[in-house]
């Protein structure tokens, strides 16, 4: 989401890139060419998170002059033929998406709110200045590379089809400059947990490195947007945590030191507040630092629709979660996100210090809930309107 101070400029001019183009991407005019031999698929217990990739893609050209949009193609997965010089590779000119397709019971395939994760590659696409698409059309699209593909959807309630759409801009030109030309493609691989399982838990937690002098967003930047460039920063940071004995890194802001995010994961403290209510927090969409992730406002309105506890959206600092934690006020902390979508946190490294968590010795109760009932509408097991069938 957008700030409000910004937000009605930013949505007329997407709204008027859409008009130029945005009818031009269609579903109808694909072209399928399906892969003449077909790849060995992994056994359940060798999946690694990101190793494995289905037997098609999605491929879809633009060419601003060249009538915009060329017909959409269902392709063998393979390798691209495109000049070092695009600028995508010089500029960062790029974005990405990450959803999951689920098998149920009666072998249905489900995906996960895609309406929300294509709204928020269109948004992006449009802060980066690259070509604006049919979110309906391209749907659809997608929809048919996982029928072609549906056999590479796991039997299994403990895997899923990662699906990761990709916009980069395809200009072969040394220069930072709006992209004539553009890529938008789709490739999907079976996935087990994010995070590596130990013993029959349902879920481990992290322990996440809080360090000031490391920074992921800032205000007026493009933190709230699913850009590639926002992650290539993080991984020496990443490295640093795990020489320091932590998985994730807190990621902090300002002189106050806020929390805004955990590694990719959005970030959730649920606590008694100073007023003796239990409440959910989380940061706020309005400053620009925070992804508008699918899962965070998952776990927002499913809590809310439960209404046990307060749901709130702003700010905490550091300091003001070192005293609730020093008054045994924290009841659990959480990050979530599309690839590992619930992840306990029991501990924070902070100043030389580990800030015990106590998540997982309290039971992790809210976040077994919120796995379980976010689970069980991906995988059918409940009926709901989040979750969207490939075949329709």
């Amino acid at each position: 989401m957008l700030p409000c101070r910004s937000i009605k400029g930013h949505c007329l001019n997407l709204l008027w890139r859409q008009k130029a183009c945005i009818s031009s991407l269609q579903s109808k005019n694909v072209v399928i060419r399906k892969s003449e031999k077909l790849k060995k698929k992994p056994h359940l217990e060798e999946l690694v998170f990101g190793k494995f990739f289905s037997d098609h893609m999605l491929v879809c050209d633009y060419d601003d002059n060249d009538g915009g949009w060329k017909a959409p193609q269902i392709l063998p997965f393979g390798d691209f033929n495109l000049s070092p010089a695009i600028t995508s590779l010089h500029y960062a000119i790029q974005c990405f998406e990450g959803m999951k397709a689920y098998r149920t019971s009666d072998n249905d395939i489900r995906l996960f709110r895609p309406d929300k994760n294509v709204q928020r590659m269109q948004r992006t696409a449009d802060k980066l200045t690259l070509p604006a698409f049919d979110g309906d059309e391209f749907l659809k699209l997608l929809k048919q590379l996982l029928q072609i593909d549906s056999d590479w959807v796991p039997h299994s309630q403990e895997a899923s089809l990662y699906v990761r759409p990709t916009f980069i801009s395809t200009d072969p030109v040394i220069g930072v400059k709006h992209p004539n030309k553009a890529r938008l493609f789709v490739i999907t691989g079976p996935v087990g947990p994010y995070y590596e399982q130990k013993g029959t838990e349902l879920f481990n937690s992290v322990k996440l490195l809080a360090d000031p002098k490391f920074v992921r967003a800032w205000e007026g930047g493009i933190g709230a947007f699913k850009a590639g460039g926002n992650y290539a920063p993080t991984i020496q940071i990443q490295r640093e945590a795990l020489h320091r004995g932590c998985q994730q890194v807190l990621w902090l802001y300002g002189e106050d030191r806020q929390m805004t995010e955990a590694g990719t994961m959005n970030f959730f403290i649920y606590w008694i507040n100073s007023n003796g209510e239990k409440e959910l927090i989380t940061a706020p969409l309005d400053s620009g630092l925070i992804l508008p992730g699918v899962t965070r406002q998952s776990v927002l309105d499913m809590t809310r629709e439960w209404d046990e506890f307060k749901v709130t959206e702003r700010m905490v600092t550091m300091p003001e979660f070192i005293e609730a934690a020093n008054s045994d006020r924290i009841i659990e902390v959480f990050g979530c996100g599309t690839a590992c979508m619930i992840a306990p946190i029991h501990s924070i490294h902070y100043e030389g210090q580990d800030i015990d968590v106590p998540t997982m010795t309290s039971g992790a109760k809210l976040s077994k809930k919120l796995f379980e009932n976010m689970t069980a509408i991906q995988t059918g097991k409940v009926e709901h309107p989040w979750s969207v069938s490939i075949y329709n």
